[in-house]
């Protein structure tokens, strides 16, 4: 029986430079709202191309802060202001709760902070 795929709308709060593509995305960095807050949900390294990625990258690089917006450490990390909300899809949740095997599937247009996915 296949497994239900979820798609949901996660804000990019960062992203961890590819260790292959030159001035590339390796992984984006994602969290779901969680009371008055932002909680890291992990991160997506699948579901965006090489053009798509550099457009995405350009947008990014507008966005970047010195510190995360969650006490979050990964070396070599780029830190952005919560400004892009991604749609995501993913098969569940990980007990921590973290997405479990995660695409990028684009960014929502101007998704307002309510759209964003809101952990119990």
């Amino acid at each position: 029986m296949p497994r239900a795929v979820q798609s949901e709308t996660f804000v990019i709060i960062g992203y961890e430079p590819s260790s292959v593509a030159l001035d590339g995305i390796g992984r984006l960095l994602l969290a779901a709202r969680k009371g008055g807050g932002l909680a890291y949900v992990g991160g997506v390294g699948t579901g965006f191309g090489e053009v798509s990625g550099r457009a995405l990258k350009r947008m990014m690089d507008k966005l970047v802060i010195e510190k995360p917006v969650i006490r979050l450490k990964r070396k070599g990390a780029i830190w952005l202001m919560p400004a892009l909300a991604a749609e995501i899809e993913f098969r569940g949740w990980t007990d921590e709760p973290k997405l479990r095997h995660s695409s990028f599937k684009g960014l929502r247009e101007e998704a307002e902070m309510g759209e964003i996915y809101q952990l119990p």
